[in-house]
């Protein structure tokens, strides 16, 4: 049997396998089942508190660490929260088909945004996943890199709140506002956001503001990338056996 340390190096050198695997299999599954077919995506963050104290912002930017602050995680960042407020930990940014099974999965500290992680998965969305739209928050507005994609046949669909001046922004709501991208957009909330939470289950960290049972942005980064690995065969496996996909307790159960 390894070393214990031996095992942790191991571990956290994962992340970057464990991301192309979930590329891979969310590609070939396509071939599996219909639902697990289509060409329209989603794309969501979602944060997970990190295990142990928070780090006050004034502190973190100071790099001052209180004398009495145990077992802080000082790799984690600050970022709000629509749901949860203020979390000190990391984000998942997740892209996912309809029936939220995961295509691409990119884990950050969590004040790393929206915008930054789908311009680093652009390289994969584009050229290797090949979907007619992309669709997301506020957070994934920006007009230059919806006109780039567009010119690619990529559509990417968000509510655009902020971005209502111009005739380009003008013309762009009218699109969004055809009844097949109004759609897109509705179905966000129940294609990608419900998954985080399966994500969430599957690693113990189903609590109010989904704590994540290791530190440090390496673990982290292995553990969620190895969650959504898992999720995906859970919902495969659901499919062979003509269950629900998105039913996760016979996988659970498995391990417990």
């Amino acid at each position: 049997m390894p070393d214990r340390t031996t095992l942790a190096r191991r571990y956290k050198a994962l992340y970057p396998i464990l991301q192309a695997f979930v590329l891979f299999v969310g590609q070939d599954a396509e071939m599996l089942d219909e639902p697990f077919e289509g060409h329209d995506r989603y794309e969501d963050k979602s944060l997970f508190k990190v295990k142990g104290p928070g780090w006050h912002q004034s502190d973190r930017q100071a790099g001052r660490i209180p004398e009495k602050l145990r077992h802080l995680d000082t790799d984690a960042s600050w970022s709000k929260s629509a749901y949860h407020g203020w979390v000190y930990g990391y984000g998942v940014h997740l892209t996912c088909n309809r029936v939220g099974l995961p295509k691409l999965v990119q884990v950050e500290t969590a004040a790393y945004s929206e915008a930054q992680a789908v311009q680093d998965k652009e390289p994969l969305i584009l050229p290797v996943l090949h979907p007619d739209t992309l669709s997301g928050d506020n957070g994934y507005t920006a007009a230059r890199r919806i006109r780039q994609w567009a010119a690619r046949g990529v559509a990417l669909l968000t509510p655009a709140a902020k971005w209502v001046k111009g005739r380009y922004a003008q013309a762009y709501h009218r699109f969004l506002q055809q009844p097949h991208n109004a759609a897109l957009l509705r179905a966000r909330r129940t294609a990608v956001e419900p998954v985080f939470d399966l994500i969430a289950k599957l690693i113990g960290a189903d609590d109010n503001h989904k704590q994540l049972p290791v530190q440090r942005l390496e673990n982290g980064r292995a553990c969620l990338a190895l969650a959504t690995l898992s999720l995906q065969i859970a919902m495969i496996v659901n499919s062979i056996g003509a269950l629900p996909l998105r039913s996760i307790s016979y996988f659970q159960g498995a391990f417990t």
